[in-house]
C-alpha cells in the first residue's frame, strides 16, 4: 500500500508545482494532499505539527492568491475590467508559453482597462500593479509547491529504500 501512496504524493507533488503557475489547478492544496497521502505511509517522518503548519500555509496562500490582485487592483483604481482582461490575458498566455503565462496578464489588465475607457496612463498602473501581485503570488506559490515537492520525494525515496 505504501507503494501506491508514495507514487500516488509523487504525481500530486508535481501536479502542485504545475498548478503554482496554472490558474485552474489549486497548486498549493494539491501539494499538501500529496504531503498528508505520503502522511499516512508505515514509518513516515512527517509530523502532525509539519501537516498542520503547511496546512495553515496551503489556506492562506490560497486566500492571498485570489485576493492580493483584487486587492492590488481596486489600491491601483483598477476596474472590474481590469481584472477580467488579466484573466483572460493569463487564460491565452497559456498557449503561448512562458512569455505569454508572464505577459499574458499584463497585457489583459491593459486591454480591459483601455476598453473601460480608463486613459492610457492610468491604465498603464493598473495593469503594472497587477503584474506585480500576479509575480508575487506566483512566486509565493512557487516556493510552496517545490519546497513541499522536495519534501516528498526526500521523504518517499527515503521510505522506498528502507
Amino acid at each position: 500500500m505504501d507503494y501506491v501512496l508514495i507514487v500516488s504524493s509523487y504525481l500530486l507533488a508535481v501536479l502542485g508545482v504545475v498548478g503554482a503557475i496554472v490558474p485552474a489547478v489549486p497548486g498549493p492544496p494539491i501539494s499538501y494532499i500529496a504531503l498528508l497521502l505520503l502522511s499516512f505511509c508505515d514509518h513516515d517522518n512527517i509530523s502532525a505539527g509539519t501537516l498542520v503548519v503547511t496546512a495553515i500555509l496551503a489556506t492562506v496562500i490560497t486566500v492571498v492568491d485570489y485576493v492580493a490582485p483584487l486587492w492590488f487592483t481596486k489600491r491601483a483604481g483598477g476596474s472590474a475590467a481590469g481584472m477580467w482582461g488579466a484573466t483572460i490575458g493569463l487564460i491565452i498566455g497559456l498557449f503561448l508559453g512562458i512569455i505569454g503565462i508572464v505577459l499574458g496578464p499584463f497585457l489583459g489588465a491593459l486591454a480591459g482597462e483601455l476598453l473601460s475607457g480608463t486613459p492610457f496612463g492610468k491604465s498603464v498602473k493598473v495593469a503594472c500593479i497587477n503584474f506585480v501581485a500576479f509575480v508575487f503570488t506566483t512566486g509565493v506559490k512557487m516556493v510552496y509547491s517545490i519546497a513541499l515537492a522536495v519534501i516528498i520525494f526526500i521523504e518517499g525515496w527515503r521510505l522506498l529504500w528502507q
